[in-house]
């Protein structure tokens, strides 16, 4: 792939280290890179690939290993339907995402503040931030688990090493934005070809997994308890593993790194129905690998013989023939080959993260709160600050034993995602109201009446299922056997943070829907006072 010929330099020179910016989103990178006109549909889309690639690294991300493969060995295929409905449900709010960012030139950041107040801003960014944190917890532990299994090295050491892909960021900045999607792009096709590999071993029942593609209640079930999950605690965990907030900031942002003539309508429909395609593309390919990994959970692994679902047990597992499914996999295992392949995908998938998650930091800093900083400063701090509770809980189990403190390393990531659970209505609210607007995007670009209500019973069924799920995720804290004093406590934080959270989300509905009205007053007297100046 090669820049255009008018890319600037990603890394963007600065006087200062932080900047007031209320300019471009990505101002670095956007209307950059130039597409073709007048060929045809495959090099179109070639043109218009890559900003899907990065917001599908979030859908893949290691967050999601464990849950896919934990509800395949307990409940089979029965819940490939969550991971489809999950699948189906980001290409929706994707596609409004990318919409949103075509047509109204901002990105979601931009919109909301421009709609809101700064108090409620600065609240909206700090609470994006702890999100955005979390998904780097799980990074860090990611990586570092990948270079502790991979090349030996101690875990307190591993874990610190992870600071330094600061400078793996630094470099990238230095090569330009479209080689930066090449490389997500070739490392999602590594982590494919890894599990796909694995799975095409395995031999597993198709006609199974497309049962298990089709909607059941079951699905749903509190009572069918499985090794402490029931079907719904699994579903809840896929579905929050699966759509990510921070995602629907990224995309509306790094689509408009594609030039387009906003003069032009058919222009902006042009690059909407192909960013449409790329988002798509990429997103079909994270549904395959979050199967995948559910798949493995069913038929390379014997039922049940998972005891610990951390990426150490899988790893272990992964290398030992006597939990394989049948003697092909037995045999490879042996050799080893299986276990250092996931290693390898797992630190594919943490790289690929970080590449994500240090733009949208950049994104949301600069939508919400106007600053900018230099972004191997923003990595940096970002990353400090969630390598803090990874060397505290590495630490403290140091004196205890190997599983003790894989278990405790594995609880921080899962607890870790709690954080999503705040931030995913405020993203995902927002973008629905505003893709709704006839103000902020026109007759034309506006959503339809089908995509608008498949969006609102998608918004709202999220964020009942994440306020469904909260008490147990909170729970979780208190380790595997909490005290009956302990659930309580957790049930009560939980109910507060729901209130406070809906309370917020009134807050937030409220400001946007008398920004929006403010906005369109001042829309009409601009083109009236437009038409007097005609007249004149």
């Amino acid at each position: 792939m090669n820049d255009s010929q008018n890319n600037k330099d990603f890394s963007h020179k600065k006087h200062h280290l932080i900047e007031y910016a209320n300019g471009p989103s990505l101002e670095e990178i956007n209307g950059t890179i130039e597409v073709p006109k007048d060929v045809g549909f495959l090099k179109t889309l070639f043109a218009y690939s890559g900003p899907g690639a990065l917001v599908a690294v979030g859908y893949m991300d290691p967050g999601n290993w464990s849950t896919s493969i934990t509800g395949g060995q307990n409940f089979q295929y029965l819940l490939m339907s969550i991971i489809l409905i999950s699948s189906l449900i980001a290409m929706l709010l994707q596609y409004m995402s990318a919409k949103l960012g075509i047509v109204s030139q901002m990105d979601l950041a931009q919109a909301i503040r421009a709609r809101t107040s700064k108090s409620l801003g600065i609240v909206l960014w700090l609470l994006t931030e702890l999100a955005i944190m979390a998904t780097d917890i799980a990074e860090v532990i990611g990586g570092a688990i990948a270079l502790y299994l991979l090349f030996h090295i101690p875990l307190f050491l591993a874990v610190f090493i992870t600071v330094f892909d600061v400078l793996l960021l630094l470099l990238l900045t230095k090569i330009g934005f479209r080689k930066i999607e090449a490389i997500v792009v070739a490392l999602i096709v590594v982590i494919f070809v890894i599990f796909a590999y694995q799975v095409a071993l395995s031999r597993p029942e198709w006609h199974a997994i497309f049962k298990g593609l089709i909607p059941r209640s079951e699905a749903f079930s509190t009572t069918h308890m499985v090794a402490g999950q029931t079907p719904l605690t699994g579903a809840l965990g896929i579905i929050g593993a699966t759509v990510m907030p921070h995602n629907l900031y990224l995309h509306s942002s790094i689509v408009q790194s594609r030039k387009i003539n906003h003069e032009d309508q058919e222009d902006i429909a042009r690059t909407l129905r192909f960013s449409k395609w790329d988002s798509n593309i990429q997103l079909t390919m994270a549904f395959f690998v979050n199967s995948l990994l559910l798949i493995m959970g069913v038929a390379v692994f014997r039922t049940g013989s998972v005891a610990d679902p951390s990426f150490f047990g899988l790893f272990k597992a992964l290398s030992d023939p006597s939990v394989m499914n049948n003697s092909i996999l037995a045999h490879v295992a042996s050799s080893g080959i299986l276990s250092i392949l996931f290693a390898v995908a797992l630190l594919a998938s943490g790289q690929n993260s970080t590449i994500t998650g240090t733009l949208t930091g950049q994104i949301i800093m600069e939508g919400f709160v106007h600053m900018r900083v230099p972004i191997w400063l923003r990595r940096l701090v970002t990353r400090l600050l969630s390598v803090i509770p990874v060397l505290i809980c590495v630490f403290l189990t140091s004196g205890k034993s190997e599983v003790q403190e894989h278990i405790a390393i594995n609880n921080l990531m899962n607890n870790s995602q709690v954080f999503l659970a705040f931030a995913l209505p405020f993203s995902m609210l927002p973008l629905l109201m505003f893709t709704d607007s006839r103000v902020e995007m026109g007759e034309r670009f506006k959503n339809s009446w089908g995509i608008k209500f498949l969006g609102w019973v998608s918004v709202i069924g999220l964020i009942f299922l994440n306020m469904k799920g909260l008490p147990n995720q909170i729970e979780g804290f208190f380790g595997d056997n909490p005290s009956r004093s302990q659930l309580h406590l957790a049930d009560n934080v939980a109910y507060i943070i729901i209130v406070f959270v809906l309370l917020l989300l009134l807050w937030t509905v409220i400001e946007l829907y008398k920004g929006d009205k403010r906005y369109a007053q001042q829309l009409k007297t601009t083109i009236s006072e437009g038409k007097k100046e005609d007249d004149f």
